[in-house]
């Protein structure tokens, strides 16, 4: 049976690294981020292997070689960082499998363990800036392989290999494809300026945005060397090794010259259960929302490991910069959780989910704070808020609009649409009793619509 392959583009400037780069590092936020997002994505794909191809492994013009080491590290010292050496574990069963696979294809490779002058087991920053945000605590072992010169199709061909050699070996893997693009974007570009590298760099984002990896093969040879990019070759392979791949671009940007893409890869291996088919979120079994998934993440960290995660920018067009935000916990059909804010109290939304997946998961008055034993059962859904409005009695409706109760300086929220709130005489009434407001008080009433994502 074919195992299912989830993949990942990323870019690596050692510069994006905070303990390279420092402040600097912080001009690629919009890639850092995106590799945030493919990170979370990554953990709960949880592969057996990571295979990664970077343009800066050790290689040669007319055959790929293929890392077959047990143990793998590396470090940025030569850029400056005085961090420690990060250190993987290799998988040289699965790279014996591919390279006897490659030799009945007719496909040249080498073994870089063979290879003396290649220094076996050392890992360059095309592998180390990707892997430094994706696993920087070396779960997964690592893979690495190089590009070549050989044509196109030779690369996709290396990804099919790859996919077969795991699908031999019952392996479930994921790859990442590491590479920049143009390299000549500016008049101060390290590799010197072209006018045609902004062409090249839109037409690869356009082309991995339509999924389209039969086209980048296809691209005018006198662009690719114009632009003087070193992603291409890795993300053909990748097409190759995730077909049928359908992708999503998270980010691209130009800073120093050098054009920067993130994009995921068949993003819709990467399932979880879903509870509300109306809502935002899909369909049972699509994958999670990235708000959702923002809030799982959150909580998860924080309470195995007391880390609050920085707030990840939220990539959904339809997402407002700002908002309040309400995240509810359920576990085995009961509530186990639920905080919000009304309007936006946070810098961005993504900062609104974040605190607020805190509180719902440990500050809700109504619970004791959650354990790790219960996040495995854990069902999350948040709601976006709209902006309130006043209303009537009459303008209530619980399965459309929720409810604002105010009477002096108390007020009550209820959310819409929820289990057993038929009529706008209980949602009033909930709402009027959790702010403490006695029956017969005159209230004021607002209402509001949410954009619930499960």
């Amino acid at each position: 049976m074919s195992q299912p392959v989830f993949g990942i583009i990323a870019p690596h400037p050692p510069i994006m690294v905070e303990s390279v780069g420092g402040a600097r590092s912080q001009v690629t936020r919009e890639s850092i981020e995106s590799l945030k997002i493919a990170a979370r994505l990554l953990e709960r794909f949880d592969p057996d292997t990571v295979v990664i191809m970077s343009p800066h492994s050790p290689a040669a013009s007319d055959t790929f070689v293929i890392e077959t080491a047990s143990q793998l590290s590396g470090s940025f010292a030569q850029f400056g960082a005085s961090n420690p050496r990060y250190d993987y574990t290799g998988d040289p069963e699965l790279a014996h499998r591919l390279l006897e696979r490659l030799s009945g294809a007719g496909i040249p490779a080498l073994d870089r363990g063979e290879v003396v002058s290649l220094g076996s087991g050392e890992l360059d920053h095309g592998v180390l800036v990707p892997m430094s945000f994706l696993d920087p605590q070396g779960r997964w072992p690592l893979l690495d392989l190089s590009l070549s010169w050989l044509p196109y199709e030779q690369h996709r061909e290396l990804g099919r290999q790859v996919r077969a050699a795991a699908e031999d070996l019952g392996r479930r893997i994921a790859f990442v494809a590491s590479g920049d693009c143009a390299h000549r974007l500016t008049p101060d570009a390290p590799a010197g300026y072209s006018p045609r590298a902004a062409q090249f760099d839109a037409t690869l984002v356009r082309l991995v945005g339509d999924s389209d990896f039969d086209g980048l093969m296809t691209i005018d040879p006198d662009l690719v060397e114009a632009a003087g990019e070193c992603g291409l070759r890795s993300f053909v392979t990748l097409g190759g090794a995730a077909e049928p791949a359908t992708a999503r671009v998270l980010s691209y940007e130009g800073p120093w010259g050098v054009g920067y893409m993130t994009a995921l890869v068949n993003e819709h291996l990467v399932a979880a259960p879903t509870v509300d088919a109306g809502s935002k979120g899909g369909m049972p079994g699509a994958p999670e929302h990235e708000i959702v998934a923002l809030a799982r993440h959150t909580i998860e960290s924080y309470v195995t490991r007391g880390v609050i995660p920085d707030p990840t920018l939220l990539h959904d067009p339809a997402l407002p910069r700002r908002a309040g935000a309400f995240v509810s916990l359920h576990r085995l059909d009961e509530l186990r959780g639920c905080i919000g804010t009304i309007a936006a109290v946070q810098g961005s939304l993504a900062a609104e989910v974040v605190h607020n997946a805190i509180e719902a998961a440990t500050r809700d008055p109504r619970f004791p704070a959650m354990t790790p034993a219960e996040l495995a059962d854990l069902e999350i859904s948040v709601d976006v808020l709209h902006e309130a409005e006043p209303c009537t009695l009459e303008q209530l409706d619980p399965a459309r609009y929720g409810v604002i109760v105010r009477s002096g300086h108390r007020r009550g929220l209820l959310l819409p649409d929820l289990e057993g709130v038929d009529t706008v005489e209980a949602q009033v009434d909930i709402a009027r009793r959790k702010a403490g407001i006695p029956a017969g008080a005159p209230i004021e009433l607002e209402r509001f619509r949410v954009d619930r994502y499960t």
